[in-house]
């Protein structure tokens, strides 16, 4: 039988990537920290970065040589604009990218949207057997990829990265 890990804890570190917002502010931030810990996931940690990508890849590297963290959730930068640099930042650190998070997301999203949700560059991938996530800033997109897509699978995610 194929494991489901339904019992593994997670335990989740957040980067949200904005040259403008603050904790204070940032929206999509709060809404991850609360479905989290709705699902009664741990937050181990919670940061804000600028769109600078040796800011952004040097938190995702801390984070996946950290045992206390199995799972990785950034937000932000990752539209077109100029300054958007999150995607660029974090797919070079990839062992391997899960082609399909961003697939089903953009389809969701054009469900939600329409065609204006192929300009989200969201994806997922692993590095270190930790599972990270990059998805848009918006509360929205957040709500999305959270309730969908990430909580029903985080928990396989990490124990397919962690079987031996």
């Amino acid at each position: 039988m194929h494991p489901t890990h339904t019992q593994l804890p997670i335990r989740a570190a957040i980067l949200t990537v904005s040259d403008t917002r603050t904790k204070a502010d940032d929206r999509g931030g709060q809404r991850i920290q609360s479905l989290l810990q709705e699902a009664s996931f741990e937050l181990v940690d919670y940061q804000m970065s600028k769109d600078e990508p040796l800011e952004i890849s040097k938190h995702v590297k801390k984070w996946c040589v950290d045992h206390t963290i199995n799972t990785i959730i950034v937000t932000g930068g990752t539209g077109f604009t100029p300054r958007d640099q999150t995607y660029d930042a974090i797919l070079p650190l990839f062992e391997k990218e899960m082609m399909g998070f961003g697939e089903l997301f953009r389809t969701l999203s054009y469900e939600e949207i329409g065609p204006k949700a192929m300009f989200s560059r969201a994806t997922a991938g692993s590095r270190d057997k930790t599972a990270i996530y990059v998805l848009p800033g918006s509360t929205n997109a957040v709500t999305l990829a959270m309730t969908k897509l990430i909580l029903p699978t985080v928990q396989h995610f990490v124990g397919e990265l962690n079987r031996v």
